[in-house]
């Protein structure tokens, strides 16, 4: 099986664009959650997002933006980055590089156009119109992502669009990994965009009784994952997006090679609709691990789903016990959620590049406001502040979905 390496990152997120700007406000605990006012029928709301600040004529032509919802605006930003990082970002240096048919995409994404899919329901029910925009299908449906991204870099290998909820971009990439390590694709452009920061998601989410309340501290240290006072989730948009490419052939075009993605596994814990199951999140961790031919004792590093909700953090907990052992309570472990929110379908992918840059700088960013852990998340969940790791050799990204959903990507050092 051929060695997949990893050769450019691109972020879209709450708290900056850019893969540099997004691990910096990592490392330093900066957070992008905000209050923010949205108007429902029965009254304007503050509502906690992760939401973005985003002016898509700055990088859209007028004409094309009415083809393309936020979420693969965000998509089509981040893949631009990690195409440029990868040396591929101008045309002509993609087709010396590799034959079109060669070159797929694999996204990710829970909702997919969810504002085009709300901006039509409500032309109908409030605006009371006779006919919708001729786009609405293709603006909302979830693989409108991957064709834009596939058009935008004329990339006409194989593709696909996963939606398992909140582990929807890492099980895409650990899709792309295998696509490229059997020999069906010598290079993927993977990852996953979320943009669902509308009035029927956030209404729905809040009927769930999963949200976080704001904190006493300010609205932006409101997700606090694996602390005592944790109140829940925060929602957020954006997009993550990584360019995947076979091993020697990365080295013989002179790629500056990132990190070596090389396992992933996918279960499934068949237990209930929305909550975890240590034992199948443990089973993934254990599977990622063996495949790519590491010990518990390589990873250095463990970037936690950690969602902030009461139930998912202590899960998760004994499930890193069950599958590290007794080497969990050394193992340094954070979760980014508390700065850029919960991703949803992005989210596996945008933890994952934060994986990779730690691997990348030695510094592991910390779980941020987290001055009183729960007793029951008792492992080393890197507090307040960053990390120096030193000989940082492998790391760990895990994702579990509603649905009993769990993928786990594993990269080692280059």
């Amino acid at each position: 099986m051929r060695r997949v390496a990893i050769t450019g990152l691109g972020v879209v997120s709450a708290v900056g664009t850019g893969s540099s700007t997004f691990f910096d406000a990592l490392l330093s605990a900066r957070s992008g959650i905000q209050a923010v006012d949205i108007p429902f029928p029965t009254g304007t709301e503050s509502v906690l997002a992760g939401a973005i600040h985003f002016d898509p004529d700055l990088h859209f032509p007028r004409a094309r933006l009415l083809t393309m919802d936020r979420v693969s605006q965000f998509a089509l930003v981040a893949g631009r980055e990690a195409m440029a990082q990868a040396g591929l970002g101008d045309p002509e240096a993609l087709a010396r590089a590799f034959t079109p048919e060669r070159f797929g995409v694999s996204l990710g994404t829970g909702s997919g156009g969810a504002g085009s899919t709300e901006a039509a329901y409500t032309a109908l029910l409030e605006q009371k119109v006779a006919r919708l925009r001729p786009m609405t299908v293709v603006l909302a449906m979830n693989n409108a992502i991957a064709a834009h991204v596939s058009m935008e870099f004329g990339l006409k290998g194989p593709s696909s669009t996963v939606s398992n909820a909140c582990a929807s971009s890492a099980t895409s990439i650990g899709d792309a990994f295998r696509q490229i390590r059997h020999g069906y694709a010598d290079a993927m452009l993977a990852g996953g965009s979320e943009a669902l920061l509308n009035r029927g998601t956030i209404k729905a989410w809040q009927a769930m009784h999963t949200l976080a309340r704001p904190h006493a501290d300010g609205a932006e240290t409101s997700c606090r994952p694996f602390s005592a006072d944790r109140s829940g989730l925060v929602l957020a948009e954006g997009a993550a997006m990584l360019v995947l490419e076979e091993w020697e052939g990365a080295k013989a075009r002179g790629a500056h090679i990132l990190a070596e993605l090389c396992g992933y596994a996918s279960t499934t814990d068949a237990h209930h609709l929305t909550q975890p199951d240590a034992q199948g999140q443990a089973r993934a961790m254990a599977l990622a691990l063996a495949d790519a031919g590491l010990q518990p004792s390589d990873i250095g590093y463990l970037n936690a789903h950690g969602t902030a909700t009461d139930v998912g953090d202590v899960v998760e907990t004994s499930a890193i016990k069950l599958a590290f052992q007794n080497l969990a309570a050394q193992l340094p472990i954070s979760s980014s959620k508390g700065v850029h929110g919960h991703a949803m379908g992005a989210a596996g992918a945008m933890e994952f590049i934060a994986s990779v840059m730690a691997l990348r700088s030695g510094q592991l960013p910390p779980t941020a406001f987290l001055e009183s852990p729960d007793p029951r998340c008792d492992l080393d969940y890197i507090p307040l502040q960053a990390r120096d790791a030193k000989d940082l050799r492998a790391v760990m990204s895990n994702s579990f979905a509603f649905g009993g959903s769990n993928a786990v990507l594993v990269a080692k050092s280059a």
